[in-house]
């Protein structure tokens, strides 16, 4: 059985894409970069810790196999969270505008005596966002539980001048690197 160690309903709904049958494991891992760690290290810790976190949760059964997955918005050296309120969205945002980031999407495999790991690095341009664009934006809700702010999927599309990458990565987690990591376990 494959388990997914995530509350996200964007990654169940990208996993299903696969056309992997799985289950859904609510595990609660601490998300805090240690200063010393590089962006797309801390990513992939953060998805490795989701990854175990809801292996020990069934590593009773046999064939048991998790995946956990972490994806960051990534400006210069910082990461962008979640942001905690509507002005930290704004914030953001007007960061982002204009400029170009990173999109980091970590994916772990995690099995009895296995762990592998799956890294997509996407970058994204946004075009350039008045502040009633962003205004309008965060007030539709969009923002809250995605990191940087935004999500592809929504309105924030029309954002995005250009993208090179994984659109699934950015969204969370990387098809074509998490159906190579299930294919090659």
């Amino acid at each position: 059985m494959l388990y997914l160690a995530s509350r996200s309903p964007r990654r169940r709904e990208l996993l299903d894409q696969l056309g992997e049958p799985h289950r859904t494991l609510d595990i609660d891992v601490e998300e805090a970069r240690d200063p010393a760690e590089s962006p797309d290290d801390y990513v992939s810790r953060v998805a490795l810790d989701k990854a175990r976190a809801g292996f020990a949760l069934v590593r009773g059964e046999a064939g048991a196999r998790v995946l956990g997955a972490d994806t960051e918005v990534v400006l210069d050296d910082e990461v962008f969270g979640k942001p905690r309120d509507a002005a930290a969205a704004a914030a953001m945002l007007r960061r982002l505008e204009g400029r170009e980031h990173r999109v980091v999407s970590a994916v772990w495999l995690v099995r009895a005596g296995d762990e592998r790991c799956a890294m997509s690095v996407s970058t994204v341009r946004f075009a350039t966002l008045s502040d009633a664009d962003i205004a309008a934006y965060v007030a539709t809700g969009e923002y809250v539980g995605k990191a940087g702010a935004y999500a592809i999927q929504g309105r924030a599309g029309a954002f995005v001048a250009h993208l090179s990458g994984s659109y699934s990565g950015v969204m969370g987690l990387p098809l074509f690197e998490t159906s190579r990591l299930l294919r090659d376990q």
